[in-house]
């Protein structure tokens, strides 16, 4: 796999001291961040045309932020001077057909006389400078400690990211906590939980080459790896970028104020123990994090329980994931109990959910085709869906195909599916930020039938008398209460939690003691899909349409 570096190891100390000069100069607010509204007089100085513009912001900023960091700026700059010197602004121009390393920086009519201007004007002092920085670095870490009644002021927000942790502290946060979803669904949101880089989960059964897997991407072994044919694999690992190699135990990892794994802690420390965090300095784990997960168990090896929700686990890394990978072995294609679980788990997050036939090489092609088929058949049972799920076959080791086995034609299969997978992979960082669009106005839609639930349960119990009685038939009846409140407020069926599981968490709770619907702060949410969400893309959008 092609690793993600860094544009600024290409540039030239010397083009690296222009462009940082030149950066600065654009980044009026100081904060590392360089806006649609801040760079278009910039930009208009190439003379370039507008949809060469256009296409030159819109591969810079291929992950959709709405603004350009030092590193995106660099490779704006990169595609101007190619544009300029009469190249198609493409996707692939630079690196395929030119080297970064030759491209000199572009040509920025009168750029030279602002620069001049704006030596001669008074300097902003150290202390000055600090005084801006600081703000944008703690402003939103504040958001999330402070009342969340607390109005933020719009210039705070320098991004789509910032807008969404705006629009949760102002107008979801509230919803969550008065109604209890926190409880019920999932924990409230963080600093980190915004910021932390995509996810990928791994899951599969033991020795379906999980591990392997990860290792493979890295091209070398990352710290607490164990590779084997039983289950070696016998915890969560975290695998993610750091300034050194080591691992860091789970309960270390949950109070963590910069790691986005807070929420564990509700499975206490039984499965902490059992949780890890493993660090290394990697160019991919910039862009990526992975999960390792425990081998599914299967025969005699599921009847022992585990300490700790294994699938409640699994549900909430789904939920935080940008990708899972179903890794299945030619050999091991029986979906055992648990595994139906944990797939089962997976409710909702179908759209992440590929299908990895891992070690194809150690079958013939007239058995893969068998293979293929029985797996298809097997993921129809469990996974209930009316689409054909995507499965990937390969042999994603550093290992060299069996060609002996897998003869050419199944060799030129399986290098054209690797190169499938591994081109979803290297997307994710490109889609995170419409990823975390789309997962925040899912949780929104959930808190707000939550909140319609939580209140009718107590609009339906009795004011004085009967009130034990009155709340048991509202929990056996949870099924009718759900109709009700779908037909009274129009809502989607799809959108409403599972009724077994409700029902489960409910019983520990004294419905007397729940909050009546209060319509201002549902009319917030709504106002919020309806209108801020929409102006929030709208801003930070490509700045040339």
């Amino acid at each position: 796999m092609e690793i993600l570096a860094s544009p600024i190891e290409f540039c030239s100390k010397e083009n690296q001291k222009i462009y940082q000069e030149w950066f600065n100069f654009v980044d009026s607010d100081n904060d590392g961040r360089i806006t649609g509204n801040d760079v278009t007089k910039f930009f208009a100085m190439s003379n370039l045309s507008r949809p060469e513009l256009k296409q030159v912001w819109a591969i810079a900023d291929s992950k959709r932020q709405g603004f350009l960091g030092f590193n995106e700026f660099i490779v704006a700059m990169q595609l101007v001077a190619l544009a300029q010197a009469g190249h198609e602004v493409t996707q692939d121009i630079i690196r395929k057909e030119v080297e970064p390393e030759n491209i000199k920086p572009p040509v920025m009519e009168g750029l030279d006389v602002l620069l001049a201007k704006s030596k001669r004007s008074p300097k902003k002092t150290e202390l000055e400078v600090n005084a801006a920085l600081s703000p944008q670095a703690s402003q939103t870490a504040q958001w999330f400690n402070s009342k969340y009644s607390k109005k933020v002021p719009l210039s705070a927000v320098t991004s789509i990211t910032d807008g969404l942790k705006r629009l949760y502290v102002e107008k979801l946060k509230p919803v969550e906590v008065t109604y209890r979803f926190t409880d019920f669904v999932s924990p409230l949101l963080t600093n980190s939980d915004f910021d932390a880089k995509p996810m990928v989960m791994l899951l599969g059964q033991y020795s379906t080459g999980k591990t392997t897997f990860i290792k493979h991407l890295l091209k070398s072994s990352y710290p607490g790896a164990h590779i084997g044919p039983e289950p070696t694999t016998d915890r969560f690992v975290v695998v993610m970028s750091g300034p050194d190699e080591r691992s860091i135990p789970g309960n270390t990892v949950a109070v963590q104020a910069d790691m986005p794994f807070s929420g564990l802690t509700t499975f206490g420390t039984t499965f902490l123990s059992k949780f890890q965090c493993s660090q290394m300095p990697h160019p991919l784990l910039d862009h990526i994090t992975f999960v390792d997960t425990p081998g599914v168990l299967s025969g005699e090896k599921q009847r022992t329980q585990r300490s700790y929700d294994f699938t409640g686990v699994t549900s909430w890394f789904a939920a935080k994931c940008d990708l899972i990978l179903l890794l299945f072995d030619p050999h091991k294609l029986d979906i055992s109990d648990e595994f139906k679980r944990v797939i089962g788990s997976l409710r909702g997050h179908d759209d992440k959910i590929r299908v990895v036939l891992n070690k194809a090489d150690q079958v013939d092609t007239q058995q893969l085709m068998r293979v293929y088929g029985a797996l298809m058949w097997s993921l129809g049972k469990v996974l209930n869906t009316p689409e054909v799920m995507r499965v990937y076959i390969g042999s994603f080791n550093d290992k060299p195909i069996n060609e002996a086995v897998a003869g050419p034609t199944g060799k030129e299969l399986f290098e054209k599916e690797q190169d499938d997978l591994l081109t979803d992979l290297k997307d994710i960082p490109k889609k995170a930020c419409d990823r975390r669009i789309n997962e925040f106005v899912k949780r929104a839609r959930s808190a707000k039938i939550h909140a319609y639930i939580i209140s009718h349960l107590k609009k339906e119990m009795p004011a004085m008398m009967g009130k034990t009685k009155a709340q048991q038939k509202l929990i056996d009846h949870l099924e009718d209460e759900f109709g009700k409140i779908q037909r009274e407020f129009h809502l989607p069926a799809g959108d409403f939690p599972n009724v077994e599981e409700f029902r489960e968490v409910l019983r520990g709770y004294n419905f007397d003691k729940f909050e009546k619907l209060k319509s201002k702060m549902i009319q917030a949410v709504d106002n919020m899909l309806a209108y801020d969400i929409p102006d929030l893309l709208k801003n930070f959008r490509n700045p040339y349409g």
